[in-house]
């Protein structure tokens, strides 16, 4: 008898559905034409590509020229933060990110300030949110860009990211948002919310991995940053993986047919897990704003327990999550994230991240938490803090 797995790390990636993947096999086995080419397997497939480009722009309300193709959601980070750097660098070389970005996005300013960039990064509050007031003080003569993600990965906080974008457009300084967690799971516009350059990846949305997406506002300055061939209207080179980019649109218009539904039924299962969790666990610290957040992602703080055990344990039971970004789980460093809205390392490292995806039911929710309960007791009967904790709190 196979073992009951739950599956609840849809925020690391998701599976490809079987409506995607039956769009995506035939540019596999029988139109496997190079785009480039002029004959018309290649036309073939150029064709398919702009179909899925018009698409996708469709869904995000963006023009299908604005819609450029890349192999991950990090390369259209990389792009729109180091391509617009470097374009506007005669303007200045002052850039503005937040504390609580993905990897992806801190190295790459990180990578820009050993060139000689300026990197102011924002605080965020207790709940991981950006205040409006700290961007506007912190933009300068010489700022050319601001980078500030749509929703955050490991605590599933949403920024105001109209309002931010609004600030820096005031100020003349363009504006990218990293919005990887975000496209496929919340309604998106990018006209509505006036940026000049949204990220997205399809493996976040039940497409495929190793394919991504970079809207460039049109009239915007960037620079490439990989260099090679006339793809991409000359921006981005390298042969294009049609099949992944057809997966992309199938997945976005699946997401996105079905978004208020899918919404309702993931904020349905992470109010359940926060309230029962909270009524039977005692010591637990929900992290992240309960409203402003994306909806499916739940990150709990469990007191006087290692998050690696806990994740080992349920495991053990088949549930499978995460203790936040799946780009760093080999590290022993607590999460930057929590650390940033005030978590002690102690207390960052007994964190652990549940995000749901459509396929998971309330019956999911019971047995983890049923599971959640057994184990965090049996970890706490074996830490002297807890019991040393409790000795004193008189319970």
């Amino acid at each position: 008898m196979n073992k009951k797995i739950i599956y609840v790390d849809h925020a690391a990636t998701t599976y490809v559905k079987p409506e995607v993947f039956d769009e995506m096999r035939p540019y596999f086995t029988e139109y496997y034409g190079n785009p480039s080419s002029i004959y018309s397997l290649g036309r073939e497939s150029k064709k398919a590509i702009e179909k899925a480009r018009a698409q996708i722009a469709f869904y995000l309300g963006a023009h299908s020229t604005e819609i450029y193709f890349t192999g991950s959601g990090t390369e259209a980070d990389n792009w729109a933060i180091k391509g617009a750097a470097y374009a506007n660098r005669k303007k200045g070389k002052h850039l503005i990110t937040t504390v609580i970005e993905h990897h992806a996005v801190l190295e790459a300013f990180e990578f820009l300030r050993k060139e000689g960039f300026e990197v102011t990064y924002l605080p965020v509050d207790e709940n991981g949110i950006v205040d409006p007031n700290e961007l506007a003080k912190a933009i300068r003569p010489d700022t050319t860009l601001v980078s500030i993600m749509y929703a955050n990965n490991e605590i599933g906080t949403v920024q105001p990211i109209k309002e931010l974008a609004a600030i820096a457009k005031e100020k003349g300084v363009l504006f990218h948002t990293d919005a990887v967690q975000a496209v496929g799971n919340i309604d998106i516009n990018v006209k509505d919310l006036d940026v000049d350059f949204l990220s997205m990846s399809a493996h976040k949305f039940y497409g495929p991995k190793g394919v991504g997406a970079l809207y460039i506002k049109k009239g915007t300055r960037v620079d490439s940053i990989l260099h090679g061939g006339a793809q991409e209207k000359n921006r981005r080179p390298g042969t294009e993986n049609v099949p992944g980019i057809v997966g992309m649109a199938a997945a976005i218009k699946l997401a996105y047919d079905n978004i208020e539904q899918n919404i309702k039924h993931l904020q349905n299962l992470s109010d359940r897990l926060i309230d029962k969790v909270m009524d039977k666990i005692p010591y637990v610290r929900l992290n992240g704003d309960r409203e402003q957040r994306l909806p499916g992602n739940v990150n709990l703080s469990f007191e006087f327990i290692e998050g690696e055990s806990l994740l080992l344990m349920l495991d053990m039971k088949g549930v499978q999550a995460s203790s936040g970004s799946a780009c760093t789980s080999g590290s022993l460093d607590p999460s930057h994230v929590l650390l940033a809205i005030g978590l002690s390392h102690e207390i960052a490292h007994g964190s652990l991240r549940i995000s749901f995806g459509t396929e998971n039911t309330e019956e999911d929710v019971d047995y983890i938490v049923d599971n959640l309960e057994e184990i965090v007791s049996k970890l706490r009967a074996m830490s002297p803090l807890y019991e040393d904790y409790v000795r004193k709190d008189g319970k």
